[in-house]
């Protein structure tokens, strides 16, 4: 079963395709030993993987491991003797009894707001409800917290922040950079990687009003039409085609247009300085864009856009706030395994209608664009050959393709990584790379994340597992504002 002959090592400067999309998968094995291996058909039986004894549970082993899309089987090989776990799903063949699963992704849908009893249900409270502890803990000890203490601990924080308002998230100094929508688009992406931003807010000067906002995504959206050839638009027409008209033709590509076959125009999403930060954070999760722009109106006078309110901003107030009465938030010492905070890796038998997926540094650009696009994700984890994090490639990393008009380049013949390397080459989105692949570890408290992700340029961080780097999950801002306004 076990063969000799082992993967060959990658070219990153190569694009491959068998396995580039991989679904990262938690295997456990319940039964005890004293070393624990897993092997299986989806690395051709030619790899013993470490399995690690969970804290608290020496009976309990566990791996996460990255497998492509498909049907696979597995078996553990414990203290030197070759098993199967009768507990999962497993059959006969030639060389035995092997456990099987099916890699399929499930259809990613936009998440909602949890609400507070969904929440609580993945802890364990001590009110007399029934206890239920999620499948990711693999029964480690649960910290005990009433429904009171949770639902105390978001009160005093949703107070805190009605009390303040957006005025406080203006910086001392600062420039908010806008693009008026008769720009061409060309223009505009060059622009804005220039600057060094993933987005601006678009003024209408016949209008006289801020009318949106032009993105990442959105740039994403047209390098995906020029390469699929879905549309007519090529790369000579963006020296033309202006901003307003791509918004009115990716208003026709969702479909989002009246009876009489015209586009349905989207109002701008902003807040006033006066309005508090409770209701800001809330217009930013509700419709589910990065930012809400800080305008100032008043009459007879144009608006002023002032700032970009953003949950980072916000965060960093919360940040501020409990950092002088962390006793009073019981829920901020919880470890994030407790909450199930983010997006975790799924494991064997489990369903998640959150789909958890990642690239190797030698997957085609095209396919990390697709991914961010049908799959509502805004970062994907890069690993290398050991399922080991390397990199984080986000919406915003698409910025740096203005570089040299990379973007004329055939992508799909582009690897990730030299996409990568593009904007190490160029002034970053967000700062420095390494403030985009930031990590983590499921035992973190709550207030050891918030601090993290308040940082500046931090939007997620990857959770991977002690000592090997293997992605376990993933969580970000957004995360974290779902629990605490849930």
């Amino acid at each position: 079963m076990f063969a000799s002959d082992m993967n060959p090592a990658r070219d990153a400067g190569r694009v491959t395709t068998a396995g580039a999309v991989l679904f990262p998968i938690q295997f456990t094995w319940p039964h005890g030993g004293r070393s624990v291996f897993l092997s299986g058909s989806f690395n051709r039986w030619t790899e013993l993987v470490p399995m690690s004894q969970v804290e608290g549970c020496p009976n309990v082993f566990q791996a996460v491991y990255a497998v492509p899309l498909g049907c696979h089987e597995y078996k553990f090989f414990v203290d030197g003797e070759w098993r199967h776990d009768e507990r999962q799903p497993h059959k006969t063949v030639e060389y035995g009894i092997v456990n099987t699963f099916d890699a399929i992704p499930i259809p990613a849908e936009v998440p909602l707001v949890h609400p507070r009893s969904e929440i609580l249900n993945h802890m364990e409270v001590d009110n007399g409800l029934m206890h239920r502890v999620s499948a990711v803990t693999l029964n480690q000890a649960m910290p005990r917290i009433s429904e009171e203490d949770v639902t105390a601990s978001r009160h005093r924080i949703a107070v805190y922040l009605q009390a303040h308002t957006a005025y406080e998230l203006l910086p001392e100094s600062g420039k908010v950079v806008a693009l008026d929508v008769a720009l061409p688009v060309k223009q505009a992406f060059h622009i804005l990687s220039e600057q060094g931003i993933p987005l601006a807010p678009l003024w209408d000067f016949r209008k006289g009003k801020f009318v949106g906002v032009i993105t990442a995504s959105d740039f994403i959206l047209i390098l995906r039409e020029l390469v699929n050839n879905r549309s007519n638009l090529t790369e000579e027409e963006l020296e033309t085609h202006s901003i307003a008209a791509w918004k009115e033709g990716k208003a026709y590509l969702k479909g989002q247009v009246d009876g009489h076959g015209r586009p349905i125009p989207k109002e701008l999403i902003y807040a006033s300085p006066s309005e508090n930060l409770k209701d800001v954070a809330l217009k930013i999760l509700q419709s589910g864009v990065a930012i809400v722009p800080i305008i100032h109106l008043e009459d007879g006078l144009f608006p002023q856009l002032l700032h970009l309110a953003s949950l980072a901003g916000i965060l960093k107030c919360i940040c501020r706030y409990v950092k002088h009465c962390p006793s009073s938030l019981p829920i901020l010492q919880l470890p994030i395994y407790a909450i199930r905070l983010g997006t975790w890796v799924p494991r064997i038998g489990e369903s998640s209608s959150r789909p958890f997926a990642m690239l190797r540094l030698t997957a085609s650009l095209s396919s990390a664009l697709d991914m961010l696009v049908e799959a509502h994700v805004s970062s994907i984890p890069i690993v290398d050959d050991n399922d080991s994090l390397v990199d984080v490639y986000c919406r915003s990393d698409i910025m740096a393709l203005a570089k040299g008009r990379a973007y004329t380049h055939n992508l799909n013949e582009m690897t990730v990584h030299q996409a990568l390397q593009l904007g190490l080459d160029s002034n970053p989105p967000y700062g420095t790379r390494s403030q985009r692949c930031q990590m983590c570890l499921r035992t973190d408290t709550l207030l050891k994340v918030m601090e993290q992700l308040a940082n500046p340029g931090v939007r997620r961080l990857v959770i991977v597992e002690a000592g090997s780097n293997r992605v376990e999950g993933i969580t970000s801002l957004t995360d974290i504002f779902r629990f605490l306004l849930g």
